[in-house]
């Protein structure tokens, strides 16, 4: 690959790395709220939690390989 090729899918990963943390904050705040609310059972909830599950574990992936 040339270096204006690496340059491009580099910044397009940071691009993704970055989204991917803040909708992991994002999802975090909204199950926040739905919990002071006493809203934890609701099907919004749940899903917000595989969600999040989902985010986190490809965030330890990154930390794993150093990313």
């Amino acid at each position: 690959m040339d270096q204006n090729m690496n340059e491009t899918r580099l910044h397009a990963y940071e691009a993704m790395h970055q989204a991917i943390r803040k909708e992991f904050e994002t999802i975090s705040a909204k199950m926040e709220k739905l919990k002071e609310e006493e809203k934890t059972r609701t099907a919004t909830y749940r899903q917000l939690m595989g969600k999040k599950l989902l985010y986190k574990d490809m965030l330890a992936l990154y930390e794993i390989y150093g990313l």
